[in-house]
């Protein structure tokens, strides 16, 4: 509306120009009808703009259909022709009725009234064809650069957003690693192994809990990383916890080799893992199981944590929905309504956590570019 809005300047001007030429040239003032006319003509324009820019929302001239875009815009370009030229027309004829009835209708009852319409709407078609072609692709260029900036500006904000809900993720990450409760539970299973002369044990168990702070500090900023990076803090995330739980945690891998280059959100199925422990396997007296699988379904990348506790009361599943609210939003964030992460009862008892994003590699780089 705003640069349908500018055509207000040039009709002006026209109608200033009409007056300072008869002026000059020492003519008689234009009628109110010419004066009409002048700037009427170009505010067909400011009418058939908002069009051209629905046009131009719905099929842009971006990769990878140039050729076939631009093309089809220039048949659109023809159309916009046709369409000025009958506006104005109708538009002359208008004023015509309006200010001089009786000369237009002596004028059109002197020849056959639709062939001199067509005669003139054929010939001032040709004659605006080449300034009108102009004028479309002008306004076409105009909502282009303003789609380009308003999506340049959302990227800025979403990348802006992004990187905050990943620092976010990673501190939460890390806060749950530092959790006093598990770093007691860890240093308590090293002090028993140790005490039982276990030392193999504890030395392993040692290098894993630094092995989890290690990634977790030096996971890049990168607001994805490989299925593969990603299951490989899981492991060893769970290594430290089966220290911690004894034989009561079974971790399962079903995981598709063909996935596991395929980009997924940096820290989001370790979260998922850590739910699943904290509220399915620690909740049990007996052994639980953990599954993690992921497939490829069709364009989608899906990946489930499933665990076999007791399932979700009413106000387990709100406090789990709650602490996976920042994963949900930064999904929407990076893959809008593609993607979703959902909680649901497991057959046979236990909670499924199902994670969806839209299936893409990895693009890793050589060590030549700079590589990680």
């Amino acid at each position: 509306m705003l640069v349908s809005a500018v055509w207000l300047a040039p009709a002006v001007l026209a109608t200033i120009n009409s007056l300072a030429q008869s002026r000059i040239h020492g003519d008689p003032l234009p009628s109110a009808r010419d004066l009409l006319w002048s700037g009427g003509d170009w505010l067909v324009y400011a009418i058939l703009t908002p069009p051209i820019f629905y046009v131009s929302r719905l099929w842009p001239i971006a990769r990878p259909r140039i050729v076939s875009r631009a093309l089809l815009h220039l048949l659109f370009a023809v159309l916009f022709c046709v369409a000025w030229a009958v506006s104005g027309k109708i538009l002359q004829l208008s004023l015509g009725l309006i200010f001089t009835p009786d000369t237009v209708r002596e004028f059109y009852a002197k020849a056959d009234f639709w062939q001199i319409v067509r005669r003139d709407v054929l010939s001032w078609i040709f004659t605006t064809l080449p300034f009108g072609v102009v004028v479309y692709f002008s306004i076409t260029g105009i909502a282009h650069a303003i789609r380009y900036f308003v999506e340049a500006r959302e990227r800025e904000v979403q990348m802006a957003r992004l990187s905050e809900q990943l620092a976010g993720a990673r501190l939460s990450t890390l806060q749950a690693q530092l959790n006093p409760h598990f770093l007691f539970n860890s240093l308590n299973t090293i002090a028993v192994l140790t005490r039982d002369g276990n030392t193999t044990a504890a030395t392993r168990v040692v290098e894993q809990l630094s092995e989890v702070l290690r990634q977790t500090l030096d996971r890049s900023d990168a607001s994805e990383v490989s299925l593969d990076d990603e299951l490989e803090l899981v492991r060893q995330y769970l290594a430290v916890e089966q220290a911690r739980f004894s034989d009561r945690l079974r971790p399962v891998f079903e995981v598709d080799p063909a996935t596991l280059s395929a980009a997924v959100p940096s820290f989001a199925i370790q979260h998922l893992v850590e739910n699943a422990l904290r509220h399915g396997v620690a909740r049990r007296t007996d052994a639980g199981r953990v599954v993690i699988a992921a497939t490829r379904r069709d364009q989608s990348l899906e990946v489930t944590v499933t665990d076999d506790g007791a399932g979700m009361t009413p106000d387990q599943s709100r406090a789990r929905g709650h602490g996976l609210e920042n994963t949900r939003e930064r999904l929407r964030t990076m893959y809008g309504e593609r993607a979703s992460l959902d909680l649901s009862p497991a057959a046979g008892g236990g909670t499924i956590a199902r994670l969806i994003v839209p299936h893409h590699e990895m693009v890793l780089e050589t060590e030549d570019d700079g590589g990680r």
